[in-house]
């Protein structure tokens, strides 16, 4: 995944709840960034439009809605992907769901299973009656996307030196909850626990950071992507 361009290397994570605005913000950012993420609350919001005006306007799109349902209806929800310009998308399951899921992927659209979530720790592990860590969790569901035919997992970037060396060259790591190098307070609020800088991600294997509210609430957005590209090709260049 060496091949990458700086610019997709940040997948833009627009979390907003109006169409007008998340095109506001690909227009803002399309010079800096190449690569957008459409989640529930837009794709609720909007349906198609927004994932159809980035790739239309040249970009890419990961589709984060991590289907999570009987294999059928995952299957089917797959499926309606087809025909929409979509280079990721999301699922969550075990082993019959994201079977399902990928018999049914087409073209060039890429599958990447939901290890565990950045939002989750050992502490909500515990209160959900699991033992171990999350590291091994993490792992252990990766393998098992690995040999069920997924392109790649969804992890953060603590954990993305494991599944890199469990894992082939080709194999995708995506790493969201990617937070500044410094002064993560400044962004307010956050449910984000298990965090890392882009930096780390990427030394660490992930090929690609998402990120959102960090650059959506800097005072000036385009020169705080600027920066996560600076430290991505810092990254890039001590691996």
């Amino acid at each position: 995944m060496n091949d990458i361009p700086l610019h997709e290397r940040i997948i833009f994570a627009l979390d907003v709840a109006d169409v007008g605005e998340a095109k506001r913000l690909v227009d803002l950012l399309r010079g800096e960034i190449g690569f957008f993420k459409v989640g529930l609350q837009l794709f609720l919001a909007g349906w198609w439009e927004v994932i159809d005006y980035v790739a239309e306007r040249g970009g890419k799109v990961m589709v984060d809605l991590k289907f999570f349902d009987i294999p059928e209806t995952v299957a089917l929800a797959v499926e309606q992907l087809q025909g929409h310009s979509v280079t990721f998308a999301t699922i969550h399951g075990n082993d019959p769901i994201i079977r399902a899921a990928v018999a049914r992927k087409k073209g060039e659209m890429k599958l990447l299973a939901v290890t565990v979530l950045t939002s989750f720790d050992e502490s909500d592990m515990r209160q959900m009656g699991m033992s171990g860590t999350i590291a091994d969790l993490v792992l252990l569901r990766a393998k098992k996307a690995i040999a069920l035919g997924c392109d790649g997992v969804v992890s953060s970037g603590l954990e993305a030196k494991a599944l890199r060396g469990a894992a082939t060259s080709d194999f995708i790591i995506v790493t969201p909850g990617i937070r500044p190098g410094k002064n993560i307070d400044e962004i307010g609020g956050d449910d984000q626990k298990r965090v890392a800088t882009a930096r780390e991600a990427i030394k660490n294997g992930a090929d690609y950071v998402v990120i959102g509210r960090p650059i959506k609430n800097a005072a000036d957005p385009v020169a705080m992507a600027k920066s996560v590209k600076a430290e991505i090709a810092q990254a890039l260049a001590e691996k």
